[in-house]
């Protein structure tokens, strides 16, 4: 009998739900690199440094940031009718000798 079950809400994001999120996320970045682009044309003398930066800037944490996945495997694989480990996969106790 299992002794651990999981729960729906247990499961991690599936890959396409967690692309469609890493996909808005840059799309929103880029969105502001636009808007910071924009706002270079508009904003006089050294004020423009500050949009320019961040124009520059941004593309950079957006590609990071969408090239992380939060999908992950999971950390072991439970075979359901697996047979438990037998003598030889223990380890040899302290104290004995090798054959």
């Amino acid at each position: 009998m299992r002794e651990h079950s999981r729960s729906l809400t247990d499961l991690p994001m599936s890959p396409d739900e967690d692309r469609q999120r890493r996909f808005r996320l840059y799309f929103y970045l880029m969105v502001v690199r636009v808007a910071a682009l924009g706002v270079f044309f508009i904003v006089p003398g050294w004020w423009k440094l500050i949009p320019a930066f961040l124009a520059i800037v941004i593309p950079y944490f957006a590609v990071v940031i969408a090239n992380v996945s939060t999908h992950r495997q999971p950390e072991g694989i439970e075979a359901p009718n697996a047979l438990p480990p037998g003598p030889s996969a223990a380890p040899p106790a302290a104290g004995s000798a090798p054959r």
